[in-house]
């Protein structure tokens, strides 16, 4: 069959195997740690999902990567690079396809990397062989596949949105497949959820624990007594009585109870299990696992510098700059860029921005190496006549000239040696002068002199 211009065919000489064996479409996340199946002990994808701690910092990044321009950039040599734009390249990085706008597109490639470890992007080409749609695909509808001879190729189960009605299998050089923390294959990413499912799920546990808490009217558990020996039939007769009559929302109503019988609370309270501190913690080690300062998400104490811009920066360095080079390096290599002379290139800017007062001291100490339009484009201004040039105040020496002056006084002398001036003209009389201007009278009126 024809697929976006290309003969796809559904079954290869020596059909590829899968790399990895999947497991129930990978909703349940592997083994937190060793003996947790045993123990009953299980790590669900869904609910993970759910956690607060893992929602923010997921959506955190992929919103903040998303709301970067995308910029088709052109080498100019001595590591400057400048916009500009290609017709084979530039559309598909506007509008990569009919249904997503650029920011909705970035912010399925960073969520799906992030919740299942890959990215797998089809490219989708017109009669030239051109890119002209990109889309992201479902991970749960794709399998990696090695033949025999080590070609890659991929298994695409059918995806409507994407325009596959029927399973196909696609050679590698079809889909722009991104992937981090590949510990038990290179072709297989892994979800920060693998270390910190654990933690999330806990979380969720204490906010279940406590809701349930809460909903029985900020009363805990306990245990119903009698002096003396009950049957069983009696036991569970006087339990459903009073969960059905003095639970939930009848918590409070007097209770009238014969036979000796008493109540004990079992259950701890939130300030005997220190319900907030492990709260906290199990956020953080969320938090940890994705590379997200906890005070980003809400959770711990911002730092104290009044730096924006420091602290951005450690935010970029330390979570978002691999995740956005590697979109980049991907897009180059999808869309047949050589990354060298032309590639793309995500615009920081908006992310590393400075306070207002620092963008302005940065900007006037600009002067010198970039031009007024330059520094005024730093804060936001438009250009002006004449800002395109680099000004420099008139002391300012070249180093040539600086040299010389040195090599000067190295050999002894102070002063440069005093330059030769033309004699003056003698002094005319006035007898001379007069002769002079008569002969130009006449010569002026045309008459011999």
């Amino acid at each position: 069959m024809r697929l976006f211009g290309f003969d796809i065919s559904r079954r290869q000489k020596a059909a590829p195997a899968p790399v990895m064996p999947r497991r129930g479409s990978w909703r349940t996340v592997l083994e937190s740690y060793a003996g947790a199946w045993q123990q009953n002990v299980e790590v669900k994808y869904d609910s993970v999902l759910a956690n607060h701690a893992d929602f923010a910092c997921r959506t955190l990044i992929a919103s903040d990567i998303a709301k970067l321009p995308v910029k088709l950039v052109q080498h100019l040599g001595n590591d400057v690079w400048k916009e500009t734009t290609n017709p084979a390249y530039s559309p598909v990085l506007r509008k990569p396809n009919h249904f997503q706008t650029r920011i909705q597109f970035v912010e399925s490639w960073v969520l799906s990397k992030l919740q299942k470890g890959n990215t797998y992007v089809l490219k989708q080409r017109d009669g030239r062989g051109v890119v002209v749609r990109l889309y992201v695909l479902d991970p749960d509808l794709v399998t990696p596949l090695v033949s025999t001879d080590g070609s890659v190729f991929y298994e695409l189960r059918t995806d409507e949105l994407a325009g596959m009605p029927e399973t196909i299998t696609v050679p590698a050089r079809e889909i722009i497949h991104d992937r981090f923390n590949c510990m038990f294959h290179p072709l297989i990413g892994t979800s920060p959820i693998f270390a910190g499912g654990l933690s999330s799920m806990q979380g969720l546990a204490i906010q279940n624990n406590s809701t349930l808490f809460f909903q029985n009217g900020s009363q805990p558990g306990g245990i119903l007594s009698a002096a003396n020996e009950i049957d069983d039939a009696d036991a569970i007769r006087l339990k459903e009585y009073f969960d059905t009559e003095f639970g939930g929302k009848n918590r409070g109503k007097v209770a009238v109870v014969g036979g000796g019988l008493t109540y004990h609370a079992v259950s701890a309270k939130a300030t005997d299990s220190q319900l907030i501190e492990q709260l906290k913690w199990s956020a953080d080690v969320v938090c940890s696992t994705y590379h997200v300062p906890p005070y980003k998400i809400g959770m711990g104490t911002p730092p104290s510098t009044a730096n924006v811009q420091a602290s951005n920066m450690e935010y970029y360095s330390s979570c978002l700059q691999v995740l956005i080079e590697a979109i980049e390096l991907c897009l180059d290599e999808g869309l047949g860029m050589d990354g060298v002379s032309i590639g793309t290139m995500f615009d920081t800017k908006e992310l590393l921005r400075m306070d207002t007062a620092t963008q302005f001291d940065v900007a006037a100490k600009s002067k010198g190496m970039a031009t007024l339009d330059e520094q005024r484009q730093m804060i936001g201004l438009d250009k002006i006549k004449g800002g395109g040039t680099i000004y420099l105040q008139q002391q300012d020496h070249s180093l040539a000239a600086i040299e010389a002056r040195d090599a000067q006084l190295i050999e002894g002398v102070a002063n440069p040696p005093p330059v030769a001036l033309p004699a003056p003209e003698p002094e005319l009389s006035d007898e001379e002068k007069a002769l002079i201007a008569r002969a130009a009278l006449r010569k002026e009126l045309g008459l011999a002199a």
